[in-house]
């Protein structure tokens, strides 16, 4: 991804509280931290549920990498389905 020379801006906070950063962050997630009083930080976020959570661990990336693999020259098949469908993450 490229990089954009960091730029400045004056933004004024509307009467509903609320600021405008742009299209380019429209609907994005962001986290806002408070650095110290008068100081926030802006910065754009992915939102990972809990229960996907291990899924982002480096053996179950390898895993699934693995089983991507393998899945490249073997047709799909429905034997054994049953045993195969037990949750990811073990929840």
């Amino acid at each position: 991804m490229p990089t954009s020379p960091i730029t400045s801006s004056v933004k004024i906070i509307g009467a509903n509280d609320r600021i405008s950063l742009g299209k380019q962050t429209a609907g994005r997630r962001m986290l806002i931290g408070e650095q110290e009083h008068g100081v926030r930080l802006v910065r754009t976020a992915t939102v990972v549920p809990d229960n996907e959570r291990c899924l982002h661990e480096p053996q179950a990336v390898a895993d699934l990498k693995a089983a991507l693999d393998w899945s490249q020259p073997h047709a799909p098949s429905d034997r054994n389905a049953d045993a195969q469908l037990e949750p990811l993450c073990g929840d």
